[in-house]
């Protein structure tokens, strides 16, 4: 389970983070959604070990992200639209080395690498260098790389930002794929269209807050609105701008 538990971060005055608190569950894909600045990245790299909380706490099926941050990234696989892949690996190599460092080796890692490679259809250019390969082909490394040791847990940040329809359908077989597996799956994203496809449960945050919660349909019901998009814009604008929320 991932968990958010009153969870607050602050750069000197202003407050990216503010008292969140939420659950993912196993088998369950969660969709925080927010406009621009709402928090929803800082959310996602302090329980990635990436940024430290002022207060609160974020924790992956019972292990703490401060406390004890290697072993959150054991139990995480982490993708963001800034892959940061190595440029001068191939994309083998590179699965391979993040497999190692996750304590694969020997005929166990090969296996698990060429699996993967198969499974993202990396074939046709899993011996290319990184730092050539298009934005679709080095998100499927950097999905390849993230799985390499079969995590309970997935934090995705704006997964699909940028890429084409094909790839961005590679992301939600693969999304679908894991949760029927049993993954822990929170991701964030702008596209409304993902979290009608994929969402069981979604979090709207503004200002840092979480400001509603629940089943897609729910935040329709409780806004009053005609759709997704409709019941977004009032729950992200309030009442104090006109919102319908």
């Amino acid at each position: 389970m991932i968990r958010f538990h009153r969870l607050t971060k602050r750069y000197g005055t202003l407050t990216a983070v503010d008292d969140l608190t939420l659950e993912v569950r196993p088998g369950e894909v969660y969709a925080l959604l927010g406009p621009n600045g709402a928090g929803k990245t800082t959310a996602l790299r302090c329980l990635a070990t990436l940024l430290t909380p002022t207060s609160g706490s974020a924790s992956v099926f019972g292990a703490d992200a401060v406390r004890d941050p290697l072993e959150v990234r054991r139990r995480i696989g982490f993708i963001a639209a800034s892959m940061g892949l190595y440029e001068r690996l191939t994309a083998r190599e590179l699965v391979a080395y993040f497999g190692n460092l996750q304590g694969l080796e020997g005929e166990q890692l090969d296996a698990r690498v060429e699996e993967l490679v198969t499974l993202f259809g990396i074939e046709s250019f899993a011996d290319r260098r990184c730092g050539r390969l298009s934005t679709g082909q080095r998100q499927r490394v950097s999905l390849a790389r993230a799985l390499v040791h079969d995590p309970p847990a997935l934090i995705l940040d704006e997964p699909t930002l940028g890429l084409d329809v094909l790839s961005g359908q590679t992301i939600y077989d693969f999304i679908v794929r894991e949760r029927a597996r049993g993954k822990c799956i929170l991701f964030s994203t702008h596209q409304l269209q993902e979290v009608e496809l994929l969402a069981d449960r979604v979090g709207v945050l503004r200002g840092g807050e979480l400001v509603a919660e629940g089943t897609p349909d729910d935040l329709v019901a409780r806004t009053g609105a005609p759709n997704l998009a409709r019941a977004f814009l009032a729950l992200v604008t309030g009442p104090e701008q006109g919102g319908a929320a």
